[in-house]
């Protein structure tokens, strides 16, 4: 009857999350924690979440922080939660303070508070995906470059003349592209312009 955590950060900028994560669990008492920095959108890519739901046995308890931590769709989290309890194992939430228990039947209230918090975990993240989405949008209507920083016109320009030479310079796109700061991609693209 172990204590096993997971922990889930959506990017790798997020270490200090992960970090603090870690420390909970590790307070919680888990003898083993499974991490990984993958969104919390979708189960796939989730390598590490399938390698703890495998480590997992009759009788243990998976905790994990937070709600959202675990799925951020409502749909995945019930999968998850109701997968582990099939299989004997305990799911608990640590802010949350819930915890459901494998071959019984959970209280009512605290099914719908699990309910309501899933749903504000994946609304969170369809508020974000959204407003990402018209940021872009608008961002491309005022003319605004997206991506990469177009580098100025002089290094393209040295980049086309070293191109140009090439045969006499004996450089490869790849040497002029390095020796330029300029993407062998915007040569190319470059070079289709003139």
């Amino acid at each position: 009857m172990a204590l096993i955590g997971y922990a889930r950060t959506s990017t790798v900028g997020q270490d200090n999350g992960l970090e603090t994560q870690k420390h909970l669990l590790d307070e919680a008492g888990c003898k083993r924690i499974f991490f990984e920095k993958v969104t919390g959108t979708s189960t796939i890519n989730r390598n590490e979440l399938k390698e703890a739901t495998q480590f997992l046995d009759r009788g243990d308890t998976l905790i994990v922080t937070k709600i959202d931590r675990l799925a951020r769709s409502i749909i995945d989290l019930h999968n998850i939660v109701r997968e582990l309890n099939i299989k004997g194992v305990n799911v608990r939430f640590l802010k949350e303070n819930i915890e459901f228990q494998a071959g019984e039947n959970n209280n009512s209230l605290q099914t719908l508070l699990f309910n309501i918090l899933g749903s504000f975990a994946q609304f969170e993240r369809d508020i974000i995906v959204e407003r990402t989405g018209e940021g872009r949008e608008r961002a491309k209507k005022q003319g605004k470059h997206m991506g990469r920083p177009s580098k100025n016109k002089k290094e393209i320009d040295k980049a086309l003349k070293l191109y140009n030479d090439r045969e006499a310079n004996g450089l490869s796109v790849n040497d002029i592209s390095k020796m330029t700061g300029v993407p062998r991609s915007s040569i190319y693209a470059e070079l289709k312009k003139r």
